[in-house]
């Protein structure tokens, strides 16, 4: 094997040009590949970050009539705060959640909303809750995120008409002021969310001591239902952010197909033809001794260099490019508001000694049974016919 190496070595460097270029083209795979898996990884990492600081913490509680797909639930989607669960509250590692649906008019128009109660003083969500602890004249204080208030066309200190109806079926509104505007990259914590003092929401809806979601921050194993409530795990909360990442990983799965594909096809082409102008030297080697499976191997071994010689290459290369790329992320270049999921403006890629290990694996290993492949074909020659240059 170390002689089939040496010989494999000397042979691609007096191959010269032909062999960087399919080394080159090969680098792009490795260096592609991994960024475009660690951005994925990146992008499932944030957005579970996102998503635990600004909408489910560490697990919720949901009342079992809640169904956040279905609107009509709201109105009885609440009870009160159940009694195991209000030590968790009282110690701030619980916060309640109130939501009813009600409508906005905003500059004459009219569209539809949900109203969240929120207390001011929860440590749990990365909200600006503090923003509602304050006493405003005739309008209920309010805070929205940046693409709601986009959309409205509202700005801090502005004044709009909600509208909402209370247990009892009877309609009212009031005026609220936006105390403050967030950014945040979860759409289900801004689209169409008005969020109020918690107890303000309470007296306007009738529903003393009453909530729709409890979400905890304290990690614990031994969480199960409570009575009139259903848990929910942190891993079922972010299970559409897996499923999501599944079908893009799927989706890019072809184009690495077809960048590995490419590369595949120009080494397969180079040991072809080089199984073809080599036959003498082919016939020497069998003529000095070595088995056909020697020889077989030796241009295996050939061709598997190339893939030696391009992570090599790519990592010349490519980890001053991941590492830069890993610090300063890549700006996506279009409004990632509008897309409906947790993705941030700017992603950071993630890279793992696994991801980077199972690239440059997977690549040795494809790259290997392609110079396999045509090196088959030497087996069946006739040392002599070898010799002269002809394969029988």
């Amino acid at each position: 094997m170390k002689l089939a190496i040496k010989l494999a070595f000397r042979n691609l460097i007096g191959a010269g040009l032909r062999t960087w270029l399919n080394v080159i083209v090969l680098s792009f795979s490795f260096v592609i590949i991994i960024w475009m898996k660690g951005v994925i990884t990146g992008w499932d990492h944030q957005a579970k970050i996102d998503m635990t600081n600004w909408q489910i913490g560490e697990g919720q509680y949901w009342h079992e009539n809640y169904d956040p797909y279905d609107p009509f639930t709201l109105n009885d989607s609440h009870a009160p705060v159940p009694e195991i669960l209000r030590e968790e509250v009282r110690q701030d590692s619980m916060t309640p959640l109130l939501i009813s649906q009600g409508t906005i008019y905003p500059q004459g128009r009219l569209q539809s909303i949900m109203i969240k109660g929120l207390d001011p003083h929860q440590k749990i969500f990365h909200l600006p809750s503090h923003k509602l602890d304050t006493t405003i004249s005739d309008a209920i204080p309010a805070i929205i995120g940046s693409g709601m208030a986009k959309n409205l066309q509202l700005g801090i200190s502005d004044r709009v008409m909600i509208q909402w109806r209370d247990t009892e079926g009877t309609f009212d509104a009031s005026e609220i002021c936006i105390t403050d505007i967030f950014s945040v990259n979860v759409p289900a914590v801004d689209q169409g969310q008005i969020y109020i003092p918690l107890n303000e929401l309470r007296s306007m809806l009738n529903l003393e001591d009453e909530a729709t979601i409890l979400t905890y921050n304290n990690v614990r194993t031994d969480r199960s239902d409570v009575t009139g409530w259903i848990h929910k795990s942190k891993e079922e909360l972010t299970s559409s952010v897996d499923e999501l990442i599944k079908v893009k990983t799927a989706g890019t799965s072809v184009l690495y197909a077809v960048l590995i594909l490419l590369a595949m096809l120009a080494i397969f082409d180079t040991q072809v033809l080089s199984i073809f102008k080599r036959q003498k030297e082919i016939g020497t080697y069998i003529a000095l001794g070595y088995t056909r499976r020697e020889v077989v191997g030796l241009f295996t071994v050939e061709g598997t260099m190339h893939a030696v010689f391009a992570a090599l290459l790519s990592a010349a290369y490519g980890i001053p490019f991941l590492t830069w790329q890993a610090k300063n992320g890549w700006t996506m270049p279009m409004d990632t508001s509008e897309f409906g999921m947790a993705i941030a403006q700017t992603l950071y890629p993630v890279y793992s000694a696994g991801l980077v290990a199972g690239t440059v694996l997977i690549i040795m290993t494809v790259t290997a049974i392609v110079s396999y492949w045509p090196s088959r074909k030497i087996a069946g020659m006739n040392p002599t016919e070898a010799l002269r240059g002809r394969i029988q």
